[in-house]
Parts: C-alpha cells; structure tokens; sequence
C-alpha cells in the first residue's frame, strides 16, 4: 500500500471511530422501566413544542419510558436508537377527518394499511393507529357498517403478521368536532363485528372522560376490545396529576389488575409554566401500579 492510500484507509478509519463513539456519546443505555405493572409511553406532546424527535427520544429513555407513539416508518431508526419501541406507528390509517367510514376512501388507505402493517412487522412495531373519520352527514349506522368492511378486509393481514390496528376513541365535544367514534358503545359495536384479535380500540383517556366518562367500568365491562391507551388530564388535555378531575393511580390500577400486557402512552401537553421533565416523571409515578 502507498503512503497516500495509507493515510486515505488511516482517515477513514478515524472518521468512522468518530462517527461511532459520537453515536455512543448520543444515545447511552435507556434507564430501567419502572417496576410497576404496565409498559408506559409518550408522544411528543410530552416534551412540549417544537422538540425534536431525537432530544425527545432521548428524554424518554434517559427516566424509563419503553415506548413511542405515532411516529412514521422514516422516524423508526431514531426510536430504536434510544431502545424505545415504537409502541404506535402513524401513516397508514387516514386521517381523523377522513378515514374508514366512507367507501370512496377505503381502495387508498387499504393500500397504506397493508404496506404499514408489513413494515410493522418488521420493524417490532406492535400497532398502528386508525380512524372512523367524521360523519359528515352520514348515519352512524352506516359508517359502522362500512368500518366493519374495512377492518374485515384488512384483518386476517394483521393476524398473520401480529400486528395490531387500533382505532382511536375521540371527543365530538371539545377538540373533534363531528368525529363519528365519539361514543363507546359505537366501538364495541364495531369490535365485536369485526371479532378479530388484531382490531382493537385505542381508549384515550381524556376523549373518553368528555363524552362518556365511567371510565373504569366501560373498562372493565368491555377490556377485550381495548388494544391500547392515551392518558391526558381533563380539563385541558394537561398533566394527570391532581390539577384536573379523574383518579389516575385508581383508572392505571383498574387497568393493570385486568393483566393489560400492552402500553399505556402520556399524551398530554404540559401546563403553561411547567417542567416537561418533571410533569413526565410525576405521571411515570401515578402510572406505576
């Protein structure tokens, strides 16, 4: 070997040492889970605005937090970089507005749906996130109808590659308005129709307080159906601490003496004036039970 070929191996060597303990430096070990019963997540809401997804991953990991929710397949590689699983995947479902009740819809998401839930697969990614969409005029009778043909399609799909899709429980009343699966009871219809192990509900705690509250025994009465939650404090979708009205070391208790073995995600915002951080570790805290 030359002397210019040398020094040329010899610098690329060294930029790829660089490169590596730079990495390192980046993203140490993730704390140890707390020892309670449930797997807890966040979105990037937690952090507050404007945070990158890296920073926020590695906030997450540096108290405990296992996992990541709606995140898109291109943001994976920086979940997994921390050692967080992306608990929820996004992208594949539609939109909260338009989504699986409208047949004119279904040819486009089912394409999506199916690429997502083979990513999934791949990826470890245990579930993804869809929608009703809003009504729009429509009967809820019809849009059920039409989400069951949907989700009958795409089932057997998300059986033989384990994957979970979780339809998201939303407010009509505050944030959604004209949101069609704003009830319970429209859900568990659906859920029970479709009757799969891999469509389930996405129980937000915060959407379902507003529109039915009762929400330890529509947990309990009909847990089957429940693939995955979101907590945020009512009112105001703030921490869920004792500034806002629902017992969450009761709801989280309720919910891990059930044997939930998936993950409970924090989707609240932070309060004006608070810590992120600190709002984090008081709802990891409520949350280990």
């Amino acid at each position: 070997m030359n002397r210019r070929a040398f020094l040329g191996t010899a610098a690329a060597s060294l930029a790829a040492a660089t490169t590596t303990l730079a990495q390192q430096a980046q993203a140490p070990a993730p704390a140890p889970p707390p020892k309670g019963r449930l797997k807890q997540g966040v979105t990037r809401g937690v952090f507050g605005r404007g945070v990158p997804l890296e920073d926020c991953c590695r906030q997450a990991a540096s108290v405990g937090i296992q996992g990541f929710d709606l995140v898109t397949p291109a943001d994976w590689p920086i979940v997994k970089k921390y050692g967080l699983v992306t608990s929820m995947a996004s992208g594949g479902g539609g939109s909260i507005a338009s989504a699986l009740n409208r047949t004119e819809n279904h040819e486009k998401i089912e394409a999506a749906m199916r690429a997502m839930i083979d990513q999934a697969a791949a990826g470890g990614v245990p579930n993804l996130i869809t929608f009703s969409g809003n009504r729009g005029g429509m009967s809820d009778a019809e849009g059920a109808d039409n989400c069951v043909a949907f989700l009958n399609r795409v089932k057997a799909q998300a059986e033989d590659k384990g994957v979970t899709i979780c339809m998201e429980y939303l407010n009509s009343k505050v944030n959604h308005k004209d949101y069609m699966f704003d009830h319970f009871s429209w859900g568990v219809d659906v859920m029970k129709r479709v009757n799969s192990p891999r469509v389930k509900i996405l129980f937000d705690i915060y959407h379902a307080q507003i529109m039915d509250g009762d929400i330890v025994r529509n947990v309990r009465d009909h847990f089957q159906w429940i693939g995955h939650f979101h907590t945020g404090g009512n009112p105001g979708r703030h921490e869920i601490d004792d500034t806002q009205e629902l017992n969450y070391r009761f709801v989280m208790q309720a919910i891990a003496d059930l044997g939930f073995t998936g993950f409970v995600t924090h989707e609240y915002s932070p309060a004006e004036g608070h810590d992120p951080m600190s709002s984090l570790k008081k709802a990891m805290e409520i949350c280990t039970v």
